[in-house]
């Protein structure tokens, strides 16, 4: 992510900011330029960009319900979005509760849409594809007996329990499951991961270099999820794998390792707009250096993220642990780890250049 200025006055404003708190004006996100505008209301309910171009645009639909602050253009037949027209199933506002839950899931899932048409992916929506991508946000029955929902994708669907936007039912689920880390951000990087595999690997033609990288893909899943919860992680899972999730299946694997590979470059984009950079005074091997100025959405090598983010988030760490937090990165990236990171970087670029024409 990035910081954003307001055309109209130069506040420095953040993607969710719906308005400029110097000027006053409306705030709305263009999706299609990756600018996030002042604007000022049409006669015919439309608003004008404060931008140079002047361009005229309507509110997603959502909008009404305080859940979504995205553009389309006014010309435009749609209503919703480019990442509320991925719907299916949102919660029940009737609910309480429901549309504080609602804005939250929103706000990660706006946030991963953002990465997601800065990488150049292909984000179909119903109707679009045969697999489109499409999210069901569902909340538990009322009864204490019924089924839970579960997180989840299945053929491009994703399923985000309801439950996960209540930050202290997330935290128990979190602590249950003995996690270092569980956010509904996160969630959406990995289930999205699941819907990139069938799309940039089984479809696109990539499965024996997946496989060389991840491993047998083929092994039943099942079976594999059941031998998980039944005998747990090998000891030495942290020498090949980002979490002790990962070593469930090859899919997981990949999953998990789609997260991280987002989670970091959006780190290192805010890091990049702060004009972040660290060398630590104790350090006298200079390995905790870093100057955030590399171009994370880029086609380049993936060896000037890793080393640019290592050291940054040495120093992130060690900041949370002075106000007695956990670490805001509690992960360890072995050599085969960066080396799937660095397999997700190119899948991801190598898409982008063969789809570019």
């Amino acid at each position: 992510m990035k910081l954003f200025k307001c055309p109209h006055c130069g506040q420095l404003l953040y993607f969710e900011n719906v308005k400029c708190e110097r000027c006053g004006h409306r705030l709305g996100y263009i999706p299609e330029a990756g600018y996030l505008t002042a604007l000022e209301p049409q006669d015919d309910g439309t608003w004008r960009s404060l931008r140079p171009d002047g361009a005229r645009y309507r509110f997603c639909s959502n909008a009404e319900y305080d859940v979504c602050n995205w553009l389309v253009p006014a010309e435009s037949p749609d209503t919703l979005c480019r990442a509320c027209r991925h719907n299916r199933t949102v919660p029940n506002l009737g609910r309480p509760g429901a549309q504080l839950a609602w804005r939250k899931i929103e706000e990660a899932k706006h946030r991963l849409f953002y990465q997601l048409l800065r990488l150049g992916l292909p984000t179909p929506a119903e109707g679009e594809a045969k697999e489109p991508l499409i999210f069901d946000f569902l909340a538990d029955p009322p009864t204490p007996d019924g089924p839970r929902v579960l997180t989840g994708h299945d053929d491009g669907l994703i399923t985000i329990a309801l439950a996960e936007a209540d930050d202290a039912e997330r935290e128990r689920r979190r602590a249950a499951m003995g996690e270092p880390y569980r956010t509904l951000l996160g969630h959406f990087r990995h289930e999205v991961g699941h819907f990139y595999w069938d799309l940039l690997v089984r479809d696109g033609g990539r499965l024996a270099e997946c496989r060389a990288v991840f491993g047998n893909d083929e092994e039943d899943y099942g079976e594999a999820l059941k031998r998980h919860y039944e005998e747990g992680v090998p000891e030495n899972w942290r020498e090949s794998y980002i979490s002790a999730y990962a070593t469930t299946h090859a899919w997981e694997d990949f999953a998990e390792t789609w997260a991280h590979y987002l989670h970091i470059i959006d780190c290192l984009e805010m890091a990049r707009a702060f004009g972040i950079s660290v060398q630590a005074r104790a350090d006298d091997t200079g390995l905790i250096a870093a100057d955030a100025d590399v171009d994370v959405y880029g086609p380049g090598d993936f060896a000037p993220i890793v080393q640019t983010w290592l050291p940054i988030a040495f120093a992130l760490n060690s900041v949370n642990r002075c106000m007695g937090q956990t670490d805001l990165y509690p992960f360890v990236l072995s050599p085969p780890v960066v080396r799937k990171l660095g397999f997700i970087h190119w899948l991801v670029h190598d898409h982008r250049s063969r789809t570019s024409g």
